[in-house]
């Protein structure tokens, strides 16, 4: 059987169970079941690869002790085990501070899990379900890692949970555009399910990791935090299928809730990539942790700490909604600050329909690096791709789509860019004048042209002049026939 028919047969089962009310629960409790599975397939590769490994789960919890024996603990007793045994003694490990310590990693990821199916027997199938993916076999592994993809790409009709889900093809395509190497520091503040951080491992992996050395440097660079329980979780698992050891570098906490003060120099990082939240406000005394940009607003408050946490020559790549670019008072303040510390080089304007259907208003993928002020923008406008009135569901963004903007952007060094019908270029004296206003539109486009509005004016009242007709006419024919 395929891992892909295995993971719809695991989904099917637990749509019978009812302790499991819609996708994002449905998602929660697949994550720790394949969190166990994986990190117990791991520790018994390290337990032969590695003199005197042990692994972070005491033995009675370990998958192979409870889980592995198709013809093992069900019903009840299952229930009963892991509602009142396991999930107690892996919230509860104690951890040491000790780098690796993996223990660390699972007590983060059961700190908020939960059970949520009521159903032994139910339990059962879907543990024996997931006994058939070896996470061992790299063609298994790297199968089921697209497969979950496919699931993190359900949250977008997941409610809410949706907000944790960036579409790949634009993480892809801002890592591509980044290019991060191996040993620099890679952070992103607001991690959700990993996918700057997967697509950054494929990115180096594919370009520049040659040897086991290189690939720790690359992992040991790692940096990301993620403030809710559901996508922290997915993160770490999503690590793990992508062959890191320990993932402990995905903090479970609110980068925000620091003071931006705080962060020394010593913290500083090489590349930020992230999707911060937007639309959002954060808990009342947050915004008194950045004093000179006092607001509750998610995005901006993201937006000063990644200028704060860049090094010098540092670049970050930033998807950010329109209200930042257009926005006034304390946006104003903090698009003057990054213009004055970064170079903001690149804007790419995003349709609407990206980020459907839990979001349909319009983003921007900012890139900037630290270090000298702006001069120049570059503005870049991505459209939907001929015969398609918009992304969907079914019809997503692709990488390939961005590949005009790839072809203009000039590599690296950004040589040779020239204005065309959806590029165009700005100076910062331009944006000063506007008031730090960056909502600019493509000055290449052709306006619809609705026609004069006099005439329109003038045959909408003739319109509606023959619509009372009509209806005066319809009445007179019904009061008629009721007299009859």
């Amino acid at each position: 059987m395929s891992v892909r028919t295995t993971v719809k047969s695991i989904q099917d089962i637990m749509r019978q169970d009812s302790g499991i009310d819609g996708d994002a629960q449905r998602i929660s409790q697949l994550c720790w079941m394949f969190f166990l599975k994986i990190i117990d397939d791991q520790d018994q590769e390290l337990e032969v690869t590695q003199d005197g490994y042990r692994s972070p789960i005491p033995k009675k919890y370990q998958w192979r002790a409870w889980a592995a024996n198709p013809e093992g603990i069900t019903g009840e007793a299952l229930l009963m085990f892991i509602n009142g045994d396991l999930f107690p003694a892996l919230k509860g490990l104690s951890v040491s501070t000790k780098p690796g310590d993996r223990r660390r990693v699972v007590k983060d990821v059961f700190e908020d899990a939960y059970n949520y199916m009521k159903s032994g027997q139910l339990m059962r199938q879907v543990v024996n379900k997931i006994n058939e993916v070896d996470f061992n076999n790299l063609a298994e592994r790297q199968h089921f890692g697209d497969i979950y993809e496919q699931v993190l790409n359900d949250l977008q009709s997941a409610g809410n949970a949706g907000e944790y889900y960036t579409p790949r093809a634009v993480t892809a395509f801002m890592v591509d555009r980044i290019d991060p190497h191996p040993g620099e520091l890679l952070f992103d503040p607001a991690c959700g399910t990993g996918g700057f951080l997967t697509c950054a491992i494929r990115h180096m992996e594919k370009n520049y990791v040659k040897t086991p050395k290189q690939r720790d440097k690359m992992q040991g660079a790692l940096r990301a935090v993620e403030k809710k329980p559901l996508p922290h979780m997915l993160c770490v698992t999503n690590m793990l299928l992508h062959g890191v050891e320990d993932p402990s570098f995905v903090r479970h906490d609110n980068t925000l809730a620091r003071p931006l003060i705080s962060w020394g120099k010593d913290e500083r990082v090489d590349i930020v990539l992230t999707n911060p939240p937007f639309g959002g406000r954060e808990e009342d005394g947050i915004e008194n942790n950045f004093p000179t940009f006092r607001t509750k607003e998610t995005a901006d408050l993201f937006l000063a700490l990644i200028v704060r946490l860049l090094k010098t020559d540092g670049r970050a790549a930033v998807v950010l909604p329109d209200g930042t670019l257009f926005g006034d008072g304390v946006k104003t303040r903090l698009k003057e600050h990054l213009m004055e510390e970064c170079n903001l080089h690149t804007i790419v304007r995003l349709p609407n329909s990206v980020f459907k259907p839990y979001a349909a208003l319009g983003t921007n993928l900012l890139f900037f690096e630290k270090g000298s002020p702006t001069k120049d923008i570059w503005f870049y406008e991505h459209r939907v791709p001929e015969g398609q009135k918009a992304y969907s569901m079914t019809k997503p963004i692709r990488l390939e789509h961005f590949q005009p903007c790839i072809d203009w952007w000039g590599g690296n060094a950004r040589e040779g860019r020239e204005e065309t019908p959806q590029a165009w270029r700005v100076t910062a004296e331009d944006v000063r004048a506007r008031g730090y206003n960056l909502d600019i539109k493509n000055p290449h486009a052709v306006a619809d042209n609705y026609g004069d509005p006099k005439t329109l004016l003038a045959d909408l009242a003739v319109a509606e002049a023959a619509t009372v007709a009509l209806r005066d006419q319809l009445k007179s024919i019904l009061a008629e026939a009721l007299a009859r």
